[in-house]
């Protein structure tokens, strides 16, 4: 039994290593334009690998824009941008219905939400229901407009930015809204060596052209490998140990984070911790999840999945500090 295990193992890692050749390709198209910022490009590619949606939370001017921009150039998927503002309609996301005189009849005009990659600006800026409009598109991945009902293109990653400082005339996500995000990535400044490279880049012109090296085929049929990465029950036991402490601190040991936590991850963050890890695994070219590509996206699943206690707040404790204790308390495999 034990070895066919390892033969299945060995048949998985190579099939992986062969199907996830491209993701070097695309890192280094991205790389051309995108500098220093690894980590989010990283989590870009972990949220269109896994089928998800990505919340990317920074102060403006961190390249947010650019980086799905040139993701959908160097996959040849087509791009669109929509800005969030308070008089924004769910129309102007999803479409709508316009009366053609000549005809008398109406038409169909459809929204931004129809391309494979689709940047939400300022998701905050846009009352709630344009984010629930958007939202369910996420969700369903298809959108209602008058009577008929319209698949969405694949691949379909929205990432939506918010900005962290402004808090005046936002209108903030709601816990249920948020939590159909895949990832929550906060990004940092780049470092005073990146930013001396972005300011030579800019200063002489512009960034070299991105090329389109991966095709829209080639995403879709990762997205179904992925899957196939072999997760042993050791992992998902460690994955759930994770989730059930969030829920249950007390019975990990954790007694004192419990008057901290108002609510912990929905099944939806334990599904989602399984998937990322299985995507940062094939990202790394690798077959099968290991303890640490769980800790790797841990952050990003679910510093927005946990809701904080007015007492945590009061101490400065963050959703951050409290899955940092969990993972450094949970035995790892």
């Amino acid at each position: 039994m034990e070895e066919t295990g390892t033969i299945d193992i060995k048949t998985i890692n190579e099939k992986i290593e062969k199907e996830s050749a491209f993701i070097d390709l695309l890192t280094l198209e991205m790389n051309k334009v995108i500098v220093g910022q690894k980590y989010m490009v990283e989590r870009l590619l972990i949220g269109l690998l896994g089928q998800g949606h990505i919340l990317l939370e920074g102060v403006p001017g961190l390249a947010k824009t650019l980086a799905i921009n040139t993701l959908s150039q160097a996959v040849s998927g087509s791009f669109s941008r929509v800005q969030f503002t308070p008089d924004l309609l769910p129309a102007d996301v999803v479409g709508t219905l316009i009366y053609n005189m000549k005809e008398n009849d109406f038409k169909i005009k459809k929204g931004p939400i129809f391309a494979n990659f689709v940047l939400a600006d300022e998701i905050n800026r846009a009352p709630a229901k344009v984010q629930s409009a958007l939202l369910e598109a996420m969700q369903e991945k298809q959108v209602t407009i008058g009577d008929e009902t319209f698949k969405l293109d694949r691949p379909f990653l929205v990432m939506a930015t918010q900005n962290p400082i402004e808090q005046e005339g936002t209108y903030p996500l709601p816990e249920a809204q948020v939590d159909r995000f895949m990832l929550k990535t906060v990004i940092d400044y780049p470092t005073i060596q990146d930013e001396q490279l972005i300011i030579r880049a800019n200063l002489k012109g512009g960034f070299e052209k991105v090329n389109s090296v991966v095709s829209v085929e080639q995403i879709l049929r990762a997205q179904q490998v992925v899957r196939e990465v072999y997760m042993d029950e050791k992992i998902e036991k460690y994955i759930l140990d994770i989730i059930f402490a969030t829920r249950f601190p007390e019975k990990y040991k954790l007694s004192d984070l419990k008057p901290l936590i108002s609510f912990g991850a929905s099944p939806r963050g334990s599904i989602n911790l399984a998937l990322a890890a299985k995507c940062y695994a094939f990202i790394k070219r690798r077959g099968y999840v290991i303890p640490e590509d769980v800790r790797a996206v841990v952050h990003d699943v679910l510093r927005h999945r946990i809701g904080i206690t007015y007492e945590a707040e009061a101490e400065n404790i963050t959703s951050v500090d409290i899955i940092n204790k969990i993972v450094n308390e949970i035995e790892v495999p």
